[in-house]
């Protein structure tokens, strides 16, 4: 069996690993949660990267349906080529196309999928999916054919948590959780993207960020990858350590709603040593 290890940038927590590998081993889903940004999306590349395998993408909207993953039946050309083409519309099978699930059904190797916000859809969603992810094979009527997987492809599985994802679905998965980066390793993931970053910027920027992210009362909290924005905006910038500790230079990076950015600059800094300055409030 192949092992995730993480890539080179990708830091990844022992906890995530095991997860991963446990869903490897047992061939379940592993269904990922976390607040974003937190590379949930992300880590079905780095496994993908890392296993060397061929990874398909499902994004899902509020519209989409489970068979449209499975595959789709084109009846529209079929009914176009029947009054205006030469074409012999009795194999059906030519207008069957397979959706991302079914692809990764069909391939040949082990391939990754990640079915990408499950919870956008309708709550019947996940469960439209029960038998297809549990047995890997979907039934096709139109053809009389099943579509069975070769390999079982490593399916990952993420969400927002905008709705609740049913328990017969649960049950079929591994679950896991990814806590949001505790300092040490965001440093780590940080040195990933900045491996020349000056030391002093650094930490003044850590202390800083998570100083925003202790405010209860953010309806939007400044997350990993607006962390890495922001840290490039300071280096772009020539901002100093010394301002970092005393300003907020570039707010808009980590802060995306007006009511934030008002909390923030109101602060008697009882959480830290700061203080807005108007300047410093200014998006650049």
């Amino acid at each position: 069996m192949d092992y995730f290890k993480g890539t080179p940038d990708y830091v990844i927590s022992p906890e995530l690993q095991d997860s991963v590998n446990v869903s490897i081993a047992l061939g379940r889903p592993l269904v990922v949660k976390g607040e974003p940004g937190t590379g949930k999306t992300l880590l079905a590349h780095a496994i993908a990267k890392a296993l060397d395998k061929k990874l398909f993408i499902w994004n899902i909207k509020s519209t989409t349906k489970a068979q449209e993953g499975l595959y789709v039946y084109d009846t529209i050309n079929r009914l176009n080529d029947a009054r205006f083409g030469d074409k012999d519309i009795s194999d059906i099978s030519q207008y069957i196309k397979l959706g991302k699930l079914g692809e990764a059904f069909a391939a040949e190797e082990q391939v990754v999928i990640i079915i990408d916000e499950i919870d956008k859809a309708e709550l019947e969603f996940p469960n439209d999916l029960l038998n297809e992810l549990d047995e890997m094979s979907f039934y096709i009527p139109e053809t009389g054919k099943t579509i069975k997987a070769k390999h079982r492809p490593i399916v990952i599985i993420t969400s927002n948590s905008e709705k609740e994802l049913p328990d017969p679905f649960l049950r079929r998965c591994i679950f896991h959780y990814i806590e949001f980066p505790d300092n040490e390793l965001m440093q780590e993931i940080v040195n990933v993207h900045f491996p020349d970053i000056e030391t002093k910027i650094l930490r003044e920027a850590l202390k800083k960020f998570y100083w925003l992210r202790e405010f209860d009362m953010l309806r939007k909290k400044p997350s990993t990858s607006e962390l890495i924005d922001w840290l490039q905006a300071l280096i772009i910038g020539g901002i100093p350590h010394s301002r970092i500790s005393k300003e907020l230079p570039f707010m808009g990076t980590l802060l995306k709603k007006k009511e934030d950015a008002d909390l923030v600059d109101n602060s008697d800094g009882s959480h830290y040593a700061y203080k807005t300055s108007k300047r410093s409030r200014r998006v650049y």
